[in-house]
């Protein structure tokens, strides 16, 4: 029979009918359309449709006329010889389905995380239509001739598989179809599909029969599934040859409108395998049923670290967030063989009797070092006195009995010698660590679960003892759990275990931003060594001299609000001489500067000031009268109306002492248009409760005893003009004291900038008596009072003084009983 003009060469069919054979052209993948070279074909069949005959040949290579609008685009490049097994990065094909509208976004987030990272190549399938989006031109993309985004994508499916075994059946190992919100962790499937005989037919995938409104409808028999196509369809090489045949026929008899259950049709009736029946996959590929808001909270969870594929990631933002959390874990793996392998050699040292220093220049063989990099290098691995020790809970040995470190013990509530409140709630970022280390417990425990027959399952932790010392931290866990065999004469039995865990630290690492841009460390023959950087400074960015420090370099403009308080302003400008003027720091000083309703000092405080800029006749030191009622809000308003766009501000309060470390990382913290600074001072109590002497203060001792953490306080601020209008600028309406820097503080967070916290020891608000006025609002009131009740001491300061004075105790017995019974 002739062959008719009028049929497309777009694919391959099978049929019952006779084939015949013939020799046509064929484009290799890394080929242009347009250079065609010779080969035989294996066959063509004949088809029938509707009692009439006629023929269509449908070869292996779609689009053997493609037109430039369909052409595909930024395909993986191959060698000619690189064929199944010939290199590591053709293990697997990724066909990810998606459409035109989703190119510059969901595709474009898969492209730019996972799939940069496969042991094999990406192609991208869309509409015939689609072009490759301008903010990813790189993407590759196949525009699927006759193919639109319409849904469902069953057609979309099938000439994919099509075009994938065409292009590249004899070129992988595994196929995998992907939709383009779904997440694959690249290294754990290698690690799956390199245990799978890929020379077999295999149809690997989360096994479905249809939801409870769909079961029986979709014409599926007792033994036959489908794998879902959400997580993720891995197909073998020998199932693609088997089906890709028939995909025409499969399109052609579709039972429902789902694209995956068609593909499970498919693959049973012409393959003759059935998606995997294993349990198993239900936790490996991995679907969320909540939708839009799946991966978008807490990433910390088991069902996320055992996973293989993640379904779905709707937004391409959490796409990438999702990525930075699993090559987070990827870094903690590495470092933890890095800590092994260090042990490894630890214990072959102490067998042969090296010394520990001996080995950072040791040779394991003429001309070949254990470390091929010199020790003083940022590439070399670590110091193996340190990393090398074995894990144990005596790794510390205490030299006398001060340096014992006491065990904190975990309840439902932390018991603790160390902390002035020793019964207190057990602290998030404990309770995360402590959740971090059963859920690593529990996966190591049942790593071969599935060899042995059996499982653990964690009930709940009983109690706990915790330290943490020069090495690292200890850990010891009483855990309920509950032992589960399901192999042979079936067990369930619940148990009680002791963990023993010691979490080693790693080596130092540092790294310098300016202006939020990583600085490269300049190479020094002489002074490459950590020791030697640690001697120089932290975040010493060792510029040239002739270089100017982009970071010293920035003016920091001090607003300061100011009333009354002559005495303590004096104190105020002496530091800032001293740190400031004297030094040559590059700041200037903005005083905001209101009538005191009683104290007479207005005048005396502007000739301070003049006398200060007539001792430094080159500083900035201005001063803005201000009349009316003092509002710290408007006066810092009023502050930066006076700067400009470009210029870094510091809103500070006059109680405040500092020093140059300070003023550093207000600037290094401080980015214009992406970060304001809230640092948080240090507070101090009433020298004359801690110390019974006013005199004995010393403004920079840090302890639980001198003072507190101001946690809860949002005054001291560092951020850029521009960056105060765009959040919206502080509450005008404020009067008087407080509220103004928590309602900023809110809008900063809602903001687009980033707010950074961070305590400085360096920053700290001196003592002074709180005088809460009762023409304040009631929040504002009572804010003071509650800001009043903590500068007067610490809980041990107090502890002791009740106890010294058991007529205290007596009184507030007997006010307590009056308020419980008025009547007596």
């Amino acid at each position: 029979m002739g062959l008719s003009k009028g049929y497309p060469l777009t694919g391959l069919i099978a049929t019952p009918e006779s084939a015949i054979t013939g020799t046509m052209t064929r484009m290799s993948p890394t080929e242009d359309p347009g250079t065609p070279k010779e080969c035989k074909w294996e066959s063509y069949r004949l088809i029938v449709f509707n009692q009439q005959q006629q023929v269509a040949i449908w070869t292996s290579m779609p689009g053997l006329r493609p037109s430039p609008k369909t052409s595909p685009r930024n395909m993986p490049w191959l060698k000619d010889d690189e064929r199944i097994n010939s290199s590591t990065s053709n293990l697997v094909f990724v066909g990810v389905m998606t459409a035109q509208k989703y190119l510059d976004t969901r595709a474009k987030a898969v492209y730019e995380t996972w799939g940069k990272e496969l042991p094999g190549k990406i192609v991208f399938f869309s509409s015939e239509t689609s072009t490759v989006p301008e903010n990813c031109p790189d993407l590759p993309l196949v525009p699927l001739p006759r193919v639109d985004d319409t849904y469902p994508p069953q057609k979309k499916s099938f000439m994919m598989l099509q075009y994938m075994w065409s292009n590249f059946g004899d070129r992988f190992e595994w196929f995998l179809r992907a939709d383009d919100d779904v997440y694959v962790r690249t290294d754990r499937l290698e690690t799956l599909l390199r245990s799978v005989d890929s020379r077999r037919a295999m149809y690997i995938g989360q096994a479905g029969r249809g939801n409870s409104e769909e079961f029986g409808l979709l014409s599926l028999e007792y033994d036959e599934n489908f794998c879902m196509g959400g997580p993720g369809v891995v197909l073998s090489r020998e199932t693609l040859r088997r089906i890709v045949p028939h995909i025409k026929y499969c399109l052609r008899h579709l039972y429902t409108t789902h694209e995956d259950v068609e593909l499970g049709r498919c693959v049973k009736k012409y393959a003759g395998i059935p998606c995997t029946w294993s349990y198993e996959m239900q936790s490996i590929l991995y679907h969320n049923s909540s939708g839009a808001q799946a991966f978008t909270g807490n990433l910390k969870k088991k069902e996320v670290h055992r996973a293989i594929t993640l379904h779905p990631v709707k937004s391409p933002p959490h796409m990438y967030r999702l990525h930075n959390y699993m090559r987070g874990l990827r870094i903690q793996d590495l470092q933890q063989e890095r800590i092994r392998l260090h042990r490894d050699i630890y214990t072959m040292a102490q067998e042969l009797g090296v010394s520990l220093e001996s080995l950072k220049n040791y040779e394991i063989a003429e001309e070949v070092r254990l470390f091929p990099v010199d020790p003083n290098s940022e590439d070399y691995p670590g110091d193996t006195d340190i990393l090398g020790v074995p894990a144990s809970l005596r790794s510390y040995k205490p030299a006398m009995s001060d340096e014992v470190i006491p065990w904190d013990f975990l309840l439902k509530l932390e018991y603790s010698l160390t902390d002035s409140n020793p019964r207190r709630r057990i602290h998030s970022d404990i309770k995360e660590g402590l959740e971090d280390i059963t859920r690593e417990v529990m996966a190591s425990i049942n790593s071969y679960s599935r060899q042995r027959g059996r499982v653990v399952e964690e009930r709940s932790a009983l109690y706990g003892y915790r330290r943490v010392n020069s090495y690292g931290a200890d850990t010891i866990l009483d855990l309920l759990l509950v032992y589960r065999k399901y192999r042979g004469r079936k067990v369930t039995l619940p148990v009680r275990r002791h963990v023993y865990l010691h979490q080693h630290f790693i080596g130092l690492e540092m790294r310098e931003t300016v202006n939020g841009v990583e600085v490269q460390p300049r190479q020094e023959s002489d002074d490459k060594s950590i020791q030697n950087f640690l001697h120089r400074g932290f975040l010493n960015l060792n510029f040239n001299s002739q270089e100017e420090d982009p970071v010293q370099s920035k003016i920091i403009n001090f607003i300061l609000p100011l009333s009354g308080r002559y005495e303590v302003f004096q104190r105020f400008l002496q530091n800032y001489e001293d740190i400031c003027l004297a030094s040559g720091e590059k700041t200037s000083m903005l005083v905001v500067l209101y009538q005191h309703k009683s104290e007479n000092t207005f005048n005396k405080t502007i000739d301070l000031i003049e006398q200060l800029k007539y001792k430094y006749r080159s500083a900035t030191i201005q001063v803005l009268p201000v009349s009316g009622d003092f509002s710290r809000a408007r006066a810092l308003d009023l502050g930066a109306s006076n700067m400009r766009a470009d210029d870094l501000m510091l809103f500070i309060d006059v109680d405040i002492v500092f020093t140059g470390s300070a003023l550093n990382r207000i600037r290094l913290n401080t980015l214009s248009g992406r970060r304001m600074y809230f640092p948080i001072v240090f507070s101090q109590y009433d020298p004359k409760v801690v110390y019974g002497d006013a005199r004995k203060q010393d403004k920079f001792t840090i302890n639980e005893i001198s003072g507190h953490w101001r946690q809860y306080g949002f005054g001291i601020v560092s951020l850029y003009k521009r960056d105060y209008r765009t959040v919206g600028g502080l509450d005008l309406s404020i009067q008087g004291w407080g509220k103004e820097d928590v309602e900023f503080f809110e809008k900063a967070v809602k903001s687009d900038l980033d707010v950074f916290r961070a305590a400085d020891r360096h920053l700290v608000h001196v003592y002074h008596e709180i005088e809460c006025s009762r023409e304040l609002s009631n929040l504002q009131f009572s804010m003071c009072m509650g800001s009043k009740a903590d500068t007067y001491a610490g809980v041990e300061t107090l502890a002791n003084v009740i106890y010294s004075n058991p007529n205290i105790l007596h009184f507030a017995k007997e006010r307590r009983q009056r308020r419980i019974n008025p009547a007596g």
